[in-house]
């Protein structure tokens, strides 16, 4: 053997597993895409520096990937992120987080103002969360916020600060005479992704039901719907 045929072979490899890369990244299977990347890498370390893949390959993948999983306008992770994502993680639990009469803000401040909205609250509601957990926009003024369980109790009182921020957040900065508001369903951590997408969903009609600008929970005997008041303290509504 001679001393070309090992590089040629190593060569012929680290193409092969960089077409496979391409091909799964364009399907979305990122996960697939980045083992063939690392193996291309791993191959390419004994090839002549000229041979290696360029740096710029590999940022632009990483890139690739983190614009297919994040959403574009808020800036948190997107449905598709969360769907993948989700099924695998416990225990954790999941809150529904709808911004309450969105569209009245559409409709009288403009979409511009709407959108600006959007990004504020994802960034308030990113900020709010524990090492551990994430935040996704579900779609359009709704969000899912992923929390890693520790209490039923301490959970909520995370959500409900969340509540809190977006409440307190001064809103007139972005427009006179603008107000914004959310509720939450907070799902128990048991159960598969759907289970608790559901019953999060269930909950945020509760909650929405209840006069909006609250959280509804449901954790067996602490079950409730909780509001704080502005200058009040924690209440529990029947």
């Amino acid at each position: 053997m001679t001393p070309a045929e090992p590089v040629f072979d190593t060569a012929a490899l680290v193409a092969a597993h960089e077409s496979l890369a391409d091909a799964f990244a364009e399907q979305g299977d990122w996960r697939s895409a980045y083992e063939h990347l690392r193996s291309a890498l791993g191959h390419a370390q004994s090839l002549p520096v000229a041979a290696r893949i360029p740096e710029q390959y590999r940022r632009e993948v990483e890139q690739l990937r983190y614009e297919s999983l994040t959403d574009e306008l808020t800036g948190v992770y997107n449905r598709r992120y969360l769907d993948r994502t989700l099924p695998w993680l416990e225990p954790v639990a999941v809150a529904l987080v709808d911004l309450d009469e969105f569209k009245g803000v559409n409709d009288r401040f403009g979409h511009e103002v709407g959108d600006r909205v959007l990004r504020q609250v994802a960034r308030i509601l990113r900020r709010s969360l524990p090492q551990g957990g994430f935040c996704a926009r579900y779609g359009g003024e709704e969000f899912v916020l992923v929390v890693p369980e520790t209490s039923p109790r301490t959970v909520a009182a995370i959500v409900e600060r969340a509540r809190m921020r977006v409440e307190q957040f001064p809103w007139r900065t972005v427009r006179q005479g603008l107000a914004v508001t959310i509720s939450v369903g907070v799902s128990p951590a048991d159960g598969d992704a759907d289970i608790r997408l559901r019953i999060a969903d269930e909950l945020l009609y509760q909650a929405k039901r209840r006069g909006r600008n609250s959280v509804a929970c449901d954790h067996g005997p602490e079950s409730g719907v909780m509001r704080t008041l502005s200058g009040g303290t924690p209440r529990r509504h029947s």
